[in-house]
């Protein structure tokens, strides 16, 4: 499991550069969402269980990259791997 705190991200670019930091996405990272689906499901290796502190906060501060996150994971897990989680705190 990994636990990636959101709580201070304050728009799109600082979300992206959070997960490719945590998440450990190479250099050449995109920082959009089809980038993001791409390393997911082809450049790394994500944990099974991946936890989000200071979720509402991100979800307040920057709606539309939470609820891009949210989606892209949903599909991540219906798409790949069922027994992926992640948590929203």
């Amino acid at each position: 499991m990994i636990t990636i705190d959101v709580s201070e991200v304050g728009d799109d670019r600082s979300l992206h550069l959070l997960l490719a930091r945590e998440l450990d996405f190479p250099e050449f990272y995109g920082m959009n969402w089809d980038a993001f689906w791409d390393a997911i499901t082809g450049l790394v290796s994500i944990p099974d269980r991946v936890r989000f502190l200071g979720w509402d906060r991100l979800a307040a501060g920057v709606p539309g990259g939470a609820a891009m996150l949210r989606r892209v994971l949903d599909d991540y897990q219906a798409t790949y791997r069922p027994e992926f989680v992640a948590e929203y705190n």
